[in-house]
């Protein structure tokens, strides 16, 4: 499994959720299917409409899942728990640990901004991930 760690430095309340919606749009234009997971509900629920005002002109078709929700069917799709028990192609990890599903995903994107909490509970994750013996990247950002 490839894991890349996406790190800005900007700590304002939001950059870490539009860093997050640059990432899924650069999937989904790809061509790729994108799990966002979060184990905080008011997270996702700004993430939802973040994802249709962040930039002029884009579009994400997205979905945000409750626990008990059967798949979606959007290429992007915001939840705590993936619906079903198939492989996965993309998870964006927002949550503060490893979500439990990861391990079904050809890629974890991992997104770190300048909290010093979320940086630590990132370096454990860096960690956890090398010890599975992951593919790890790390993609230093700019503040913008």
């Amino acid at each position: 499994m490839r894991v890349d760690f996406y790190i800005t430095e900007d700590a304002a309340p939001a950059a870490r959720l539009r860093l997050a919606c640059r990432l899924a749009e650069k999937a989904y234009v790809a061509g790729h299917r994108v799990f966002v997971s979060s184990t905080d509900e008011a997270e996702l629920a700004q993430l939802d409409d973040l994802l249709w005002t962040f930039a002029d002109g884009s579009f994400v078709p997205h979905a945000l899942v409750r626990d008990d929700a059967p798949a979606a069917e959007e290429p992007v799709v915001l939840g705590r728990r993936v619906p079903g028990n198939g492989p996965l192609e993309i998870v964006l990890n927002l949550a503060g640990e490893i979500p439990d599903f990861a391990s079904r995903a050809q890629r974890v994107i991992e997104v770190i901004d300048g909290d010093a909490a979320r940086r630590a509970a990132g370096r454990v994750r860096f960690k956890a991930y090398r010890e599975m013996g992951c593919e790890l990247s790390t993609h230093e950002l700019q503040k913008s």
